[in-house]
This record gives structure tokens, C-alpha cells and sequence, in this order.
């Protein structure tokens, strides 16, 4: 699966947090505040979201993108300590 995660980090130090977090899962910085991975298997995202979740607070964003999950793209996004989760269908 393809998974594309977006960072708006709140201070500096809680960038170097989570690209320490994404790198330990196997994602790929291809610019600097996305990360990249395409062999990421479907069971690590509930940990992957458990962990960012963690180690953000209210004035850090995430926006997570994975494609294909159950043939759609999902967008996931954080914001204010909250989860959001839009299907995008063909």
C-alpha cells in the first residue's frame, strides 16, 4: 500500500520527533515535511496513528494518505488533537 504522510509540526523539535517516528516505520523523506512509503503493509497504520497521536499536541497537523485501502483513497487528517477521515471512490 501507499501511504503519503504530510507534517505541519507545531515547533521544531516535534518535527525531529516525528521524522525520527517515520523513519523507524520505514517511510521515505521526499521533501521536507512529506514522507513517503509503498511497501508499508495495511496492519502498522492503526500503530503508525497511535504513535504521531503520541507525540503531537493540539497545535500540530498530519495529514496521512493511503491508497489503495478497500479500492479508495483515504485521507486522514489530524488537527487539534483530533482525527478526521475522508473516502475519495472512483
Amino acid at each position: 500500500m501507499f501511504v503519503s504522510v504530510v507534517l505541519e509540526p507545531g515547533s521544531e523539535g516535534r518535527e525531529a520527533e516525528l521524522d525520527d517516528l517515520l523513519t523507524m516505520y520505514g517511510f521515505t523523506k521526499v521533501q521536507n515535511v512529506v514522507w513517503e512509503s509503498i511497501s508499508l503493509k495495511e496492519k502498522f497504520l492503526p500503530r503508525i496513528k497511535r504513535d504521531i497521536d503520541r507525540r503531537t499536541d493540539y497545535y500540530d497537523k498530519v495529514r496521512l494518505y493511503q491508497f489503495p485501502l478497500e479500492g479508495t483513497l483515504v485521507v486522514t487528517t489530524l488537527e487539534h488533537k483530533r482525527w478526521k477521515r475522508v473516502l475519495v471512490k472512483a
